[in-house]
């Protein structure tokens, strides 16, 4: 299961990337919101991305206080405490 610091990164990239593309698309950044939504279904196991929002909503509404920071798991991801790259 997909640990919930990477969970919150993806959901807030796929938002701020949804404002950016309702201004107009670009090609850029239609591969990188592609590459989010893949990326968000596969840490779900679903197919479609509002599922996998709805799958990735509910995994962060449900994590233990605990398992929000995983700093093997951030480590691996290039994350630091602060949730920057480090």
């Amino acid at each position: 299961m997909t640990q919930p610091a990477v969970l919150t990164r993806l959901v807030e990239e796929y938002e701020r990337e949804s404002e950016l593309r309702a201004a107009g698309p670009h090609g850029p950044l239609r591969q990188q919101m592609e590459d989010v939504v893949y990326t968000l279904c596969v840490s779900t196991g679903t197919r479609d991305i509002d599922a996998a929002l709805a799958a990735a909503r509910e995994r962060l509404d449900t994590a233990w206080l605990g398992d929000a920071y995983d700093p093997e798991a951030a480590a691996q991801d290039g994350r630091t405490l602060s949730g920057t790259a480090g």
